[in-house]
C-alpha cells in the first residue's frame, strides 16, 4: 500500500530547482587544459551521498545520507528535492521507467518513488525493523532490492511486496542487479554466494570461488555476463558462460565498493581507501585518482553516454567525463 506525500512539498520543490545553480560547489582537475573530473559539492558538511544510478534519459539521481533530500544531476546543474523525511543510510538507488528513482527509506519504513516533477509515495513493508541494502529496477518496472531484516531479496510489482527469501543459514544480503534478460542477481555476504532469481521465480545459489571474499556489490553487462565486489577478498569477480574469474585490483586494501559496467563492456568501481575509480578493462585494471585526498567513492554509475559517476560520501557527487573514461 503506498503513502502519498503532503503537496506541501511543492512549493519547496520549486525553490529547490530555481536555485540549482547554487547547489554546489563545482571543482575541477586539470590535465593538459582540460577538466578530466567535474566535482558537485553538498550544501551542508553532514550530508553524505550514498548511492547513485542513471537513468536512460541521462539524468542520474542520487541519495543523501544525513539529509531530507534527494539529489538529481541533469544539464550539469545539481538539483534537490524534498523527502519530507530524514534520510538515515539510503543505501539503494533506481531509475523508474517513468524518468524518476525508487530509493531504500529504512526510517519510512520501506522503500519510496519520486516522480520527475518530485511527488514523493512510499511502500511499506511489514517488519518492525527494516534494514535494506542496494536497489535495482528491472525493466519491465519492478523494484527490487535486499532486505536483511527477512532474509530476502524483495519485489514490488504492481503494488505487491514479493519476498524471495534466501534458503541459507548465512544470509546477509546486500547488492542487487538486474540482467537484460529478467533474471535478478543478488549477493550474500556472509554466504560467500550469489543468488539469481529466473524470471520464473526458481532460484540459484552459486558459490564464490574462495571462501571469506565477501561479495558486496553487484552489476550485470549488457552480455549478461557477472560483475561483482569482494570487499574482503579486494578482487573483483565475474561470472560469465557458467565460470567464475577474479581479478586482483592492484591496490592492497582498497576498501572496493560500488560498481558499474559501461556500454562498452568496461567495469568500473569505487576505491574508498586510494581516493579513486577503479577501469577493469580486458583484463587489466587502471586506476583515476580523484581530485581530493579525502574521496570516498562509494557508489559508482555510468550514464548512456558513457560518462562515470560517483557518490562521494565525504560529501559530494563526481563526474569523469566520457572521453576520460576512454583513454
Amino acid at each position: 500500500m503506498q503513502f502519498p506525500v503532503s503537496r506541501r512539498n511543492g512549493l519547496l520543490i520549486a525553490l529547490a530547482l530555481v536555485a540549482v545553480a547554487l547547489a554546489g560547489i563545482v571543482a575541477f582537475l586539470f590535465r593538459g587544459g582540460e577538466p578530466r573530473f567535474v566535482e558537485y559539492r553538498m550544501q551542508d558538511a553532514l550530508e553524505s551521498p550514498t548511492a547513485i544510478a542513471a537513468g536512460a534519459d541521462g539524468v542520474v539521481w542520487f541519495t543523501i545520507d544525513r539529509s531530507d533530500v534527494i539529489g538529481r544531476a541533469r544539464n550539469g546543474t545539481i538539483e534537490r528535492i524534498s523527502t519530507s523525511g530524514r534520510n538515515i543510510e539510503p543505501l539503494g538507488v533506481g531509475v523508474a521507467p517513468d524518468g524518476g528513482a525508487w530509493y531504500t527509506d529504512a526510517v519510512g519504513g520501506g522503500v519510496a518513488h519520486v516522480t520527475p516533477d518530485g511527488k514523493v509515495s512510499r511502500v511499506a513493508l511489514d517488519t518492525p525493523i527494516v534494514r535494506l541494502g542496494r536497489l535495482a529496477v528491472g525493466g519491465d518496472g519492478s523494484v527490487w532490492f535486499a532486505e536483511s531484516t527477512s532474509y530476502s531479496i524483495t519485489q514490488i510489482k504492481d503494488g505487491r511486496v514479493i519476498r524471495h527469501e534466501v534458503d541459507s543459514p548465512r544470509g546477509g544480503p546486500f547488492g542487487v542487479a538486474v540482467a537484460p534478460n529478467g533474471a535478478v542477481w543478488a549477493t550474500l555476504q556472509a554466504a560467500d554466494q550469489l543468488i539469481r532469481i529466473n524470471p520464473d521465480g526458481r532460484t540459484e545459489m552459486f558459490d564464490v570461488p574462495h571462501r571469506g571474499a565477501v561479495p558486496t556489490d553487484i552489476a550485470v553487462g549488457p552480455d549478461g555476463s557477472v560483475w561483482f565486489v569482494e570487499v574482503r577478498g579486494n578482487r573483483i569477480g565475474a561470472f560469465r558462460d557458467g565460470k567464475f574469474s577474479e581479478f586482483e585490483v592492484g591496490v592492497v586494501n582498497a576498501g572496493l565498493s560500488g560498481i558499474a559496467v559501461a556500454g562498452d563492456g568496461s567495469v568500473w568501481f569505487g576505491m574508498l581507501r586510494e581516493a579513486a575509480l577503479g577501469r577493469l578493462r580486458d583484463g587489466k585494471v587502471t586506476i583515476f585518482h580523484l581530485p581530493r585526498k579525502d574521496a570516498r567513492p562509494f557508489s559508482v554509475t555510468v550514464d548512456p553516454s558513457n560518462n562515470v559517476w560517483y557518490a562521494d560520501i565525504s560529501g559530494g557527487v563526481g563526474m569523469l567525463p566520457a572521453r576520460f573514461a576512454r583513454q
